[in-house]
C-alpha cells in the first residue's frame, strides 16, 4: 500500500504529520511493503479554500491512501472519486501514523468531519 501523509518537514518517517492536507508544504509517501519513503513537494499549496487540487498536490504520484489530521470537503471528495481512501490521522510522526493505519486503528474521514477553512498557520479553521 502506498500512503501519502502531509508534513512541513523533510525528515522522512520522522516528519510530524501536518494538520491540513491542502496547505502542507510537502507529502511523505510511504510504501508499506518495503518501508521505503519519498518526499513530494506540494505544488498546489497556494490555493483558496475549496480550490485544492489534491492529485496535483501529490505531484501525480499514485497512492492508495492519505492519512491527514484535517481536509476540506472538496479535496476529500476528489480523492475518494480517484479511489484513494482518506484516513483521519493523529498528532505524531509519519512512522506512528503508518503503524496505526496498518493495525486498522485509524478511521476513514467522512464528509461531516471536513474543515470549513484554513486557520492562521495553515491548519483547519473549524
Amino acid at each position: 500500500m502506498r500512503i501519502a501523509l502531509p508534513t512541513q518537514e523533510s525528515n522522512g518517517l520522522e516528519s510530524q504529520l501536518f494538520g491540513h492536507f491542502g496547505s502542507a508544504s510537502r507529502f511523505v509517501i510511504v510504501e508499506t511493503a518495503s518501508g521505503a519513503s519519498e518526499v513530494v513537494e506540494n505544488s498546489n499549496q497556494q490555493h483558496l479554500h475549496g480550490q485544492c487540487q489534491p492529485l496535483q498536490a501529490l505531484g501525480g504520484k499514485p497512492v492508495d491512501a492519505v492519512v491527514v489530521g484535517g481536509i476540506g470537503l472538496g479535496a476529500l471528495l476528489k480523492l475518494q472519486a480517484a479511489g484513494i481512501r482518506v484516513y483521519r490521522g493523529v498528532e505524531g510522526t509519519v512512522r506512528e501514523n503508518v503503524a496505526l493505519i496498518q493495525s486498522g486503528r485509524l478511521p476513514e474521514f467522512s464528509s461531516d468531519q471536513t474543515c470549513a477553512g484554513h486557520g492562521s498557520h495553515g491548519g483547519c479553521g473549524h
